[in-house]
């Protein structure tokens, strides 16, 4: 039996089916047969795409811990509340551990990601080598991915405020618009990434597909 050669062999990550790769062109994809997950779709100009999304991510995080996300009024008192004040409830005894949890979840974790991609694909759209320590900077990206819960934190709020909306009159702060832009933007920057592009592109023995797009 012939040795495969294992750079030109792609495997979903979903159904862990094995396939010869295939270069599609700009605009185009490479589906798996089996589950129809997305393997290769590179876009261009994505990279650049991908960091002013990014960058507006950062800004919005940043803002969003620090701008009021809600007011609540009942029985005469006020209370403005942000998202930073929300994932530092518990942070009074024992509690102060699911305190610090649910602040990376919400916050950390998703501004770790957009450093770390921002650090990743600067260089590239700009022609240079690769950041130091690149590759394990992209895996660290991707390994955080299922640990950023800021659309967990979002459908949350939501169920939490259909609750309380018959016991307090609640007004949403600007931080609330904000989080919802940074949901939406965290999934189109997921759309828009390609990551196979940025593997090959982050091996040295690449011919760097990834420039300028």
């Amino acid at each position: 039996m012939p040795s495969l050669d294992h750079d030109h062999l792609i495997v979903c990550p979903q159904c862990d089916a094995v396939y010869q790769i295939t270069r599609p062109s700009h605009g185009e994809r490479a589906v798996c047969t089996q589950c129809h997950t997305v393997l290769i779709a590179p876009r261009k100009k994505a990279g650049l795409q991908i960091i002013a999304v990014s960058i507006a991510v950062m800004i919005l995080i940043i803002a969003a811990a620090w701008f009021p996300f809600l007011t609540i009024k009942a029985a005469g008192n006020t209370n403005a509340v942000s998202i930073l004040d929300a994932a530092l409830a518990f942070q009074g005894g024992p509690l102060v551990v699911l305190a610090l949890c649910t602040a990376a979840l919400i916050m950390v974790v998703p501004l770790t990601r957009v450093l770390l991609v921002l650090y990743v694909l600067i260089p590239m759209v700009r022609d240079r080598p690769p950041a130091r320590h690149a590759m394990q900077a992209f895996r660290l990206s991707e390994a955080l991915r299922p640990w950023s819960m800021a659309e967990i934190f979002a459908l949350g709020c939501a169920v939490a405020l259909i609750k309380v909306a018959d016991l307090a009159d609640i007004a949403m702060g600007p931080a609330f618009y904000m989080f919802a832009a940074l949901v939406i933007l965290v999934v189109v920057q997921d759309r828009f990434m390609c990551r196979w592009t940025v593997w090959n592109a982050l091996d040295p023995n690449s011919d760097r597909l990834v420039r300028r797009t």
